[in-house]
């Protein structure tokens, strides 16, 4: 077998030690691996790049196309990026991978019955990064929801589930208040679902699917969900399991990967020789899949469950059957290493597969016909804090041009204006919506330059303006 490069970062803290037992482990499996080596992380970042990682190591990356790093710590202090968030928008790693198994009665946990996989869309979403102070009082930021985006997560889902004989597919989404952003979500969820008929499908609004993830996780195989819920839902489902320190995690995009534990550094524990080199393993694991070597994945996986079957654990996760003390991490490695080539007993034996998986290609437009899109309005947001919502209203309703003409005022999304209740708490940002002085009539950029011309002739200051349209008919904005 040819030798397959990557690239490897050992990290901060703790994650020397976890690296150096992971490679220890996977080289001694028979994995074939022509390994770069390149400093990410504190250092760097201390050197003066602000994403911790030099230029010159992106060439590596580049090369390679496959990532196993080690966790880093970032310093504190404004004007530092996060490697993780740079290296996932470089290379358009757009699928968070992170399984989640008990492996119960073996490590303690409240959830012995658990065995599933959060699939994590990883570029958009608040994620994205879109944010703004827009007065002395306000800040925004933008939630970001495409179509190509949703539907390669979505379709990855579905073909995870496929690849790794799982039986359902289930969406998180909150569409009962986002009905535009999250509701495209859960409109390409049920889109693609139909393709794939041998896979149940279910839904559900996050806040009661997470409260259910946390009484009976049981209940779900595969759950598909935007950037954010996939973060926060996939550190809680790891912590259920018995220990964070169990996690491994991948980043798949369509030409490049990443994998790596869930967790940070922990600089309190570095250079004692305690840590659990767990996360990394699994998530190493993952990557021999992902590179071709499934076989020598599952010989890793199967000796790891073998060790946790007899008692040997790291400080950081309980034996509940042999009340054996806890080893280093130097000596945890070892132990995986001669059980090489053995299989769990209790636990489930694991095997994956010699096919590929399969890769899910950039999204391209579709062909059909062309969407008409309709200029019908502007919402205009004014940084104002000089009366009350109906002086404002007043003001402005006396402004209009002969195609614009003020509708509505909101503040914090709730309408102020005309009959606001009087008890709403106003901050100094206005969205103030104008439609068309004609019913129905499509409006056009001039009419918005006249608009705008008029208030700031009139002393207003407008932050911002986003434009209302019509798609087929169909209005693109909310209420």
């Amino acid at each position: 077998m040819a030798k397959t490069p990557i690239t490897v970062a050992h990290g901060d803290g703790i994650g020397p030690e976890i690296m150096e037992a992971t490679l220890k482990i996977i080289l001694a499996a028979g994995a074939e691996l022509e390994i770069e080596t390149i400093e990410v992380g504190e250092k760097v970042y201390l050197a003066g790049n602000n994403t911790g990682i030099a230029p010159e190591s992106w060439d590596s990356l580049r090369r390679t196309k496959v990532f196993l790093k080690a966790p880093i710590t970032t310093p504190q202090g404004g004007g530092f990026k996060s490697l993780n968030v740079t290296t996932r928008k470089m290379f358009g790693l757009y699928a968070n991978i992170r399984p989640c198994v008990s492996y119960a009665p073996f490590i303690r946990t409240k959830h012995p019955v658990m065995d599933l996989v959060i699939v994590r869309e990883n570029e958009e979403d608040l994620y994205a990064g879109i944010e703004y102070r827009q007065s002395k009082q306000v800040t925004q930021a933008l939630k970001i929801i495409s179509r190509p985006g949703t539907e390669k997560i979505v379709r990855y889902a579905f073909e995870y589930a496929i690849n790794n004989n799982r039986k359902k597919v289930t969406c998180f989404v909150k569409d009962n208040i986002m009905k535009i952003t999250d509701g495209l979500f859960h409109k390409v969820f049920d889109e693609i679902g139909e393709q794939y008929p041998t896979i149940e499908k279910e839904l559900w609004i996050v806040d009661i699917g997470a409260a259910k993830l946390a009484t009976s996780p049981e209940s779900f195989d595969v759950l598909v969900m935007e950037n954010l819920y996939g973060d926060i839902l996939s550190d809680v489902t790891a912590q259920m399991t018995g220990s964070v320190g169990l996690g491994g995690s991948a980043n798949i995009g369509d030409k490049f990967a990443m994998f790596e534990a869930i967790h940070g550094s922990a600089p309190r524990r570095a250079g004692q020789n305690s840590a659990n080199p767990s996360a990394l393993l699994l998530g190493a694991v993952m990557m021999l899949v992902h590179i071709g070597q499934p076989a020598i994945a599952s010989k890793v996986h199967n000796a790891w469950l073998k060790t946790l079957e007899d008692g040997v654990h790291t400080y950081d996760i309980k034996d509940e059957v042999h009340n054996t003390p806890p080893v280093g991490t130097k000596e945890f490695a070892d132990a995986v290493i001669e059980r090489l080539g053995q299989v769990p007993s209790t636990l489930k034996v694991v095997e994956y597969s010699s096919e590929p998986v399969h890769k899910i290609e950039s999204v391209k437009e579709k062909a059909g016909a062309v969407e008409r899109k309709d200029l019908v309005g502007v919402d205009v947001f004014l940084d104002w804090n000089n009366g009350s919502p109906d002086d404002l209203g007043n003001m402005l309703s006396r402004m209009k041009t002969d195609t614009l003409e003020l509708q509505v005022i909101s503040n914090r999304g709730v309408t102020v204006y005309p009959n606001g209740s009087p008890d709403i708490n106003c901050a100094d940002q206005w969205r103030c919506r104008y439609f068309s002085t004609e019913k129905g009539r499509v409006i056009h950029h001039d009419d918005i330059i006249n608009l705008l011309s008029k208030i700031r002739e009139s002393g207003f200051d407008f932050i911002k303006t986003e434009n209302l349209y019509n798609f087929d008919g169909e209005a693109g904005y909310s209420a």
